[in-house]
């Protein structure tokens, strides 16, 4: 007979990850229990990609609105109704957030447990009710797939002073007079670019030498002078040192270069990192190893220092996007259900950043090619030389791959321009099939598209 709290596996959070992998092991006769502290779809669903994605898409429309005369389209005066992109957000929001979680409770074997878990040993969590009662529950294996939450910067000040980040900024209710945002990576610059679009004044402080530490430096360059053409003002190798209540607004202290500066704004975004979850899981009693920043450390197949407890998506340091999470989730199945033998091992790394123009990245930066002393050629081309861009007005950005001087094979991709993503994706194929590059330049595509622009870009060597 099986004992009511004892389950073959319990997967701790319900993110893109541990969505999918308890249903998997469900269907495969598991029993099964998934708790989830908050709500269901994790940091993609709730405060991550669909909600920042959303909000995006009406910044846009703005923008576009805005440059309506430059297409012969003449419209009038552009306001923003603050509280009706907010609801249009939690709309989707709750649409894709109720549709798992009804998906879950038709799921057989499965319990779905609103609590927050925490170990009292390898194979044993407690669970604090959302009543506040207290259950305990063991384990065959167990899933950690907690996440992480925004960082707080350490900043004199900041205790006592309100502040945005990734999460509460889609709550408001008005558009501020002018964000003050603290982070040059990906989400500082969404929402500086978003909310400029929204009509504030935005002022982005960034502590290193270029934007979006990682990318190539012709990348990062290219995407601060978009933002500048927006009207955004971005400061680097900029400290904030503090920052105090000034009347409504905020006054931060920043430093760069020996001259200490202040500015004065309505609203301060901090987007300076993430921090795992890893903090009220308890884990040091099931003797689980983390790194110094707090992340779970596993191995190539996903597997902690504690057999029988993996780790997947955020929580265990690997690059955070949910198609990263996602995998650990096909990984975790392939290895434990189908008995297969998958790893994390030289898979493809894709994102996108959701400025406008997109950035996609796929493979290695044509830096970490040379630094890996790669014989390379690098094809780069802007987007003015893209038909379909001109026709469409919308020419900021270039595109830039970097091919094996010898074998012809494609090692990576940054494509600044008009969707972006979907461009780099077409690329990341090519890779995926062993492509030559001489295969996209000589390949027929349909005109006029963005795709053709590759048979293009390869004619452009450096």
């Amino acid at each position: 007979m099986t004992i009511p709290n004892h389950y073959q596996a319990i997967v701790i959070g319900s993110g893109q990850g541990g969505n999918p992998l308890c249903g998997a092991l469900a269907q495969a006769g598991l029993r099964t229990a998934l708790i989830e502290r908050s709500h269901i779809g994790g940091t993609c669903v709730n405060e991550g990609c669909t909600p920042t994605k959303t909000m995006l898409a009406s910044g846009r429309v703005a923008y576009l609105a805005r440059r309506g005369k430059e297409y012969g389209v003449q419209t009038g005066d552009i306001r923003i109704d603050m509280q009706r992109v907010r609801q249009r957000k939690r709309d989707i929001v709750d649409s894709f957030r109720n549709g798992s979680q009804k998906r879950l409770e038709k799921t057989a074997n499965l319990d779905l447990i609103f609590g927050e878990a925490s170990f009292m040993g390898p194979k044993n969590v407690s669970v604090r009710l959302k009543d506040g009662a207290q259950r305990t529950f063991s384990a065959d294996r167990i899933f950690i797939n907690a996440g992480a939450r925004p960082s707080v910067p350490k900043l004199e000040g900041l205790p006592v002073v309100p502040f945005l980040d990734s999460t509460s900024i889609m709550e408001l209710d008005c558009v501020p007079e002018h964000l003050l945002v603290l982070g040059g990576g990906y989400v500082g610059l969404e929402f500086a670019q978003l909310f400029r679009r929204l009509g504030s004044r935005v002022t982005i402080v960034h502590s290193r030498e270029q934007l979006l530490v990682g990318e190539d430096a012709d990348v990062a360059e290219e995407v601060l002078a978009i933002l500048k053409q927006d009207g955004i003002e971005v400061t680097l190798k900029a400290r904030a040192e503090r920052v105090v209540k000034s009347g409504g607004g905020i006054q931060l202290t920043v430093r760069a270069g020996q001259e200490p500066r202040i500015v004065q704004g309505s609203h301060l975004l901090t987007a300076t990192g993430r921090t795992p979850n890893t903090d009220s899981l308890n884990v040091g009693a099931a003797g689980i190893a983390t790194n110094e920043r707090g992340f779970i450390k596993v191995n190539t197949k996903l597997e902690t220092n504690v057999e029988g407890i993996y780790a997947l998506g955020d929580i265990n340091g690997g690059p955070a996007f949910t198609h990263i999470s996602y995998d650990d989730f096909r990984i975790l199945r392939t290895n434990l259900i189908a008995k297969g033998s998958a790893t994390t091992e030289n898979r493809f790394v894709p994102y996108t950043l959701f400025i406008d123009p997109q950035l996609g990245r796929v493979g290695m930066t044509e830096e970490q090619a040379r630094a890996q002393n790669k014989k390379i050629r690098v094809a780069k081309m802007p987007m003015t030389y893209v038909a379909r861009a001109l026709e469409v007005d919308e020419t900021r950005g270039f595109m830039k791959a970097i091919v094996d001087a010898e074998s012809k094979q494609i090692l990576g991709a940054a494509v600044l321009g008009i969707e972006g993503g979907e461009i780099m994706t077409m690329l990341q194929l090519a890779m995926m099939g062993h492509l030559p590059f001489t295969a996209l330049r000589e390949a027929t595509f349909a005109h006029p598209t963005l795709a053709e622009s590759l048979n293009n870009l390869f004619t452009h060597f450096s």
